[in-house]
């Protein structure tokens, strides 16, 4: 009996192992199991402390005041972690595993902070927010400390290539702190430790970028103090390399006249020549056959490097009209940086399309300085400049020309001409009808006088429209933003032009006759627009006019009280390091000037409720 019973109950046990064993696998995963994922969290966007501000605060004890942090909730998050980072000292201050969307810390007085947000759920990515500055304020009466500047370029970490033997450092900073002073920088570089006693071109700064000159395949340490002359806010401190160093100057230099000759019979579609700085003399004309093509332009530089520029002096030359000193046949060429002296004929004679000539001169030529025909279109000639071109009989030689047989659609910007013989601008037509030249923020200025000063015998024109021997051709031109002053005859002349004239914000001044649009062989059409003029108007005339917001027009009147200087003397000084025209005041509008928002819309830009009157807009 008690074997059967011990029999009977091992059976018992077996089929409770059995039974559990199955609940078991029952209940255990298999590739049908839903597997159960966190969304990522979304991203907590931040209103209390506002970015860039001094904020509120609470209760203060001992220095340390309460500041109240707010933000709006994500989506996805179940608990958030507030990260406060005080940016002088770089002390983080955290508070973890927040349930709520706001919260009181105390911080310490008189201090900048960062501070943001990391949004959590149960998996494993968290997300952070941006990250705002705001200034807990110290006493009343205090200076605030500025916020550091944040470092951008070069990165932390990271390896960079000087070009031409330096690099751009970058920065961001306001220029002005919390209570309004005005900010300065002083920029700390070396390959010790970030902390040597920099130069004084790097100190005082008030730009947040620098070139600077740095060692090939060297490790540089860097960082930025800001000060509001009180105060001082120092960056965290940035560590990079510097790899090889590599050129700008991506093409053949050359140095000599014979080795510029060569490159230019050589030059073929996407070429670059550039010229090293210094004198380089010429007996005979340099002409220019050969052709670029549309994106593809053969350039002729001065070398960016070099302090000074080439200087073409063909003074060796006779004064005959085939002498001139470069003839460009050719299309799409860039010429830039090259000063064309004392050529026997033109400096330049353009017959070619499509060329850019930049930020070169022609002075003291025996005709004009630069001179576009035979069918030359759509070249633009930028920032260039044209003087003293004179010729022995005291006859000719203008500043500029887009003449007699000339094509269309040519154009010069930022150009000035000054003290040419005849004219500064000649527009005259033989052979040729019907063309347009523009000629935007252009400045003619003392033309029909020598360089000594003395009276030439030329015409004395600022900008001359056109005209022609039959008086019967149409030379359209287009002047924007220009300025006629200080020539011996007519600062704007029509000279037999039958074609149309447009002046946009055109200034005139001190010249013989400030408008010369006659009645005898008339403009098919003038337009005049927000322009003005100091002294006597002069003729206004054409078959169809429109003329208006001028400043002698409307109830306006013009006087020397309206401007800031009339002082034309500046208007020859020397350019801008990339170019372009100097900053002058002479013709700038005083702020109670009735010639400002007097204008009418052109589609120009303009600043206020309407265009200002003349070349200079407040």
């Amino acid at each position: 009996m008690k074997n059967l019973k011990s029999i009977y109950n091992i059976k018992i046990q077996r089929l409770l192992i059995l039974f559990l064993g199955a609940l078991a696998i029952s209940c255990s995963s298999d590739d049908d199991a839903q597997v159960v994922t966190s969304a990522v969290p979304g991203v907590a966007s931040l209103v209390l402390p506002q970015d860039n501000t001094e904020c509120e605060i609470g209760d203060v004890v001992a220095n340390m005041a309460e500041v109240a942090f707010e933000w709006n909730e994500a989506v996805d998050t179940e608990r958030y972690d507030l990260i406060i980072t005080n940016a002088v000292t770089q002390e983080v201050t955290q508070r973890l595993n927040l349930a709520t969307t706001s919260l009181i810390v105390r911080l310490e007085r008189g201090n900048p902070y960062t501070w943001k947000v990391i949004s959590k759920n149960s998996g494993e990515e968290t997300t952070a927010s941006e990250s705002y500055k705001f200034y807990v304020a110290g006493e009343p009466g205090s200076n605030n400390v500025p916020f550091p500047a944040s470092l951008v370029a070069p990165a932390s970490g990271t390896t960079v290539s000087p070009v031409d033997g330096k690099i751009t450092m970058e920065w961001e900073a306001a220029s002005t702190d919390t209570d309004g002073d005005a900010l300065t920088y002083t920029l700390f570089l070396d390959t010790v430790d970030g902390d040597q006693e920099p130069p004084e071109e790097r100190k005082g700064l008030t730009v947040t970028s620098m070139d600077v000159e740095v060692a090939p395949n060297s490790t540089y340490f860097w960082h930025v103090e800001t000060t509001d002359g009180k105060n001082t806010a120092i960056s965290n401190t940035y560590t990079f390399k510097t790899g090889d160093n590599t050129s700008s100057v991506q093409g053949q230099v050359v140095s000599t006249s014979q080795e510029i000759l060569d490159a230019i019979a050589a030059a073929s579609p996407g070429d670059n020549i550039y010229i090293r700085g210094g004198e380089y003399v010429f007996d005979t004309t340099i002409k220019i056959n050969t052709s670029g093509s549309e994106g593809n332009m053969i350039s002729l530089l001065a070398h960016p490097l070099d302090e000074t520029r080439p200087k073409f002096d063909f003074s060796s030359m006779t004064e005959n009209s085939s002498n001139r000193g470069i003839e460009l046949g050719g299309s799409f060429w860039h010429i830039k940086g090259i000063d064309v002296f004392k050529a026997g004929d033109n400096g330049m004679l353009i017959t070619g399309h499509n060329n850019l000539i930049e930020f070169s001169t022609f002075s003291e030529c025996s005709d004009t300085g630069l001179q576009l025909g035979s069918g030359a279109s759509n070249n633009t000639i930028l920032n260039s400049d044209s003087f003293f071109n004179a010729d022995s009989t005291l006859e000719n030689a203008d500043g500029f020309a887009s003449k007699l047989d000339v094509g269309t659609g040519n154009k010069f910007v930022g150009c000035r001409a000054w003290q040419n013989l005849d004219d500064g601008w000649d527009g005259y037509l033989r052979n040729a009808d019907n063309v347009t030249t523009i000629h935007e923020n252009c400045w003619s200025i003392q033309n029909g006088y020598l360089k000594d000063g003395t009276v030439s015998g030329g015409d004395g024109n600022g900008f001359k429209t056109g005209g022609s021997d039959n008086k019967d051709l149409k030379h359209n031109a287009i002047y924007i933003r220009s300025i006629a002053v200080g020539n011996r005859f007519d600062g704007f002349d029509h000279n037999s032009n039958r074609g149309e004239v447009t002046l946009y914000n055109c200034s005139a001044y001190d010249n013989g006759t400030n408008y010369g649009f006659g009645s005898t062989n008339p403009l098919d059409k003038l337009t005049i627009k927000n322009s003005n003029v100091l002294g006597a108007v002069g003729s206004i005339n054409a078959t169809t006019l429109d003329v208006t917001n001028n400043s002698w027009m409307e109830g306006i009147e013009s006087s020397v009280a309206d401007f800031v200087s009339i002082d034309y003397s500046a208007l020859t000084g020397p350019r801008k390091a990339d170019g372009s025209l100097p900053d002058v005041d002479f013709f700038h509008l005083e702020a109670d000037s009735d010639m400002i928002d007097a204008g009418v819309d052109v589609g120009l830009p303009f600043n206020g409720a309407a265009p200002d009157l003349g070349a200079f807009e407040f």
